[in-house]
């Protein structure tokens, strides 16, 4: 097969991945550190993700389906995988043969698992009030996980990256269901749980976005450096009259003539319109405005004022997860998972 390069790319930094770890690890204390590496890691490529983490250290991973499970074997020496979405009907040939435990989320599951787990150990989440998945606080105190070998107990924050009292509530429930439900380690915060202070941490912790250079709250800016940085490879210069207009809908007229940019990336790449107005890129230090209609796979930049601009050249989007998710009103997760699969992911 021919290999034929893509006019898009995402350069991924692994330095800064691995010292986003480092520094979460520390702000976790003597609780382990581990890794969420669903959605693809995030839109980087679980694989690559695991690789590099688990050379700094990080021993424990994270996944949603049995899908991405099956795709990450085998796993790197010394590291562990669970499935959080836990163990349906169907999945129960690959949570049998695949060397990875089911974080268990309904008594049907824990029945399930009980009757055809082999007594192998699992992990349980237990609901502390985000209504979403896991076991009921009473269900899990009524006796319902009695007779599992629990490697890790879970729970999850619903509002760690806002002023919350709900995270008071969650972590006084969670420490009730601890006392009651044994299991060998005990796990509530997120990446803004770290951050949250130590009385979060119990004995592990499960980052996501703030691995990928996402900051979950004030606390991390600083500490959080840029992991994703998306190019896009120039297809046309063109000159524009003053008085004539750029893209679908005629939304952007030139006031001056003007140079623009036309680049190969748009909405079916994960640019989507709502960066109209605020998006830009830059070459050479200089910035480019976006200008007119995010089309599904073209979009325009003014790059009046970047002489020695050519066809084939490379510009550097503007990606700062935390200001770019305030500029287009998507989250920083919306931002980093839906960059599409023409992007070519290279690591640096």
């Amino acid at each position: 097969m021919i290999a034929i390069p893509s006019p898009l790319r995402l350069r991924l930094d692994s330095a800064a991945l691995v010292a986003n770890w480092r520094w979460l690890a520390a702000q976790s204390g003597a609780a382990a550190c581990g890794a969420a590496i669903k959605a693809n890691g995030y839109g980087l490529g679980a694989r690559a993700v695991m690789e590099h983490l688990a050379k700094a250290g990080c021993r424990d991973f994270f996944v949603a389906t049995w899908g991405e499970a099956a795709a990450l074997m085998p796993l790197p020496a010394g590291t562990s995988l669970s499935v959080l979405h836990g163990v349906g009907a169907d999945d129960m040939v690959a949570a049998r043969s695949l060397p990875v435990r089911p974080v268990l989320n309904s008594v049907e599951q824990v029945v399930r698992w009980r009757e055809a787990g082999e007594g192998r150990p699992c992990d349980v989440m237990v609901d502390t009030g985000m209504n979403r998945l896991g076991l009921r606080v009473d269900e899990a105190l009524g006796g319902a996980l009695d007779g599992l070998s629990i490697e890790t107990l879970h729970s999850h924050l619903a509002s760690a990256d806002e002023d919350s009292a709900q995270n008071a509530q969650q972590l006084e429930a969670f420490r009730t269901v601890r006392q009651h439900v044994s299991a060998r380690r005990y796990s509530l915060a997120n990446s803004a749980g770290i951050c949250l202070g130590a009385d979060y941490a119990f004995d592990l912790t499960r980052p996501g976005i703030a691995l990928y250079g996402g900051i979950p709250l004030p606390e991390a800016a600083g500490h959080i450096s840029q992991v994703v940085f998306p190019e896009a490879r120039l297809l046309q210069i063109r000159s524009v009259p003053a008085g004539e207009a750029v893209g679908y809908g005629a939304t952007w007229t030139a006031p001056a003539d003007s140079r623009v940019a036309v680049v190969n990336m748009g909405y079916a790449d994960g640019y989507l319109r709502c960066h109209a107005g605020s998006g830009g890129a830059t070459w050479n230090g200089k910035p480019l405005p976006l200008i007119g209609r995010v089309s599904m796979d073209m979009i325009a930049f003014d790059a009046s004022t970047a002489a020695g601009l050519n066809e084939g050249d490379w510009l550097a989007i503007d990606y700062d997860l935390p200001t770019v998710s305030q500029s287009s009103g998507l989250s920083q997760y919306e931002l980093l998972t839906g960059l599409g699969a023409r992007f070519d992911r290279t690591w640096v």
